[in-house]
């Protein structure tokens, strides 16, 4: 007679050949109380970045070699797949922290926070359909006034400092008590 362990771990493979478990991703979901929109303006930073290098880009003449103007292309492509996903982890960021952290009681305490994640939501994605550097900006000014609600709602002052980075542009950060 087999193992009871053998027996479970067979009807275990059995089941999962005929119901294959699911993929899911979380930040944690215990909740472990870690929370940063830090990675949000990095991000955002970064679509403003890929804005100037697009708007930097200069074109090849018609006259050019076809590699030239491969190159150039290929140049764009790359500009604006990072910007798109950047623009994207903008709103997964903030969506964890929205989702995970946000309480009744932080709104109470901030009724801007929910139309401030909206439009968040609504810039990342006219972010990613765009290459205007007002609109990149528009993200990241609207991702610093969720950085500092953020802070807040734990009780910390916050400060912005240049993020030295070659977009420019500021991050908020907490100021210890």
């Amino acid at each position: 007679m087999p193992a009871l362990s053998t027996v479970r771990t067979a009807f275990a493979r059995a089941r999962d050949a005929v119901l294959p478990p699911r993929s899911v991703f979380a930040h944690c979901d215990i909740p472990c109380g870690i929370y940063d929109p830090h990675e949000a303006q990095i991000a955002a930073l970064t679509v403003l970045r890929m804005d100037q290098l697009i708007a930097e880009a200069v074109r090849p003449p018609t006259e050019a070699k076809p590699e030239e103007q491969s190159a150039y292309i290929a140049k764009l492509a790359r500009y604006s797949a990072v910007k798109e996903s950047h623009a994207e982890r903008v709103k997964h960021e903030v969506r964890v922290i929205w989702g995970d952290y946000v309480t009744a009681d932080h709104l109470k305490q901030h009724p801007v926070l929910g139309e401030l994640v909206f439009k968040i939501f609504k810039q990342a994605s006219k972010a990613r359909q765009s290459t205007a550097l007002t609109d990149a900006q528009e993200l990241l000014s609207l991702v610093q006034q969720f950085a500092e609600t953020f802070w807040l709602t734990k009780g910390a002052k916050t400060r912005r400092q240049p993020s030295l980075q070659r977009s420019g542009g500021d991050i908020v950060v907490p100021v210890p008590a």
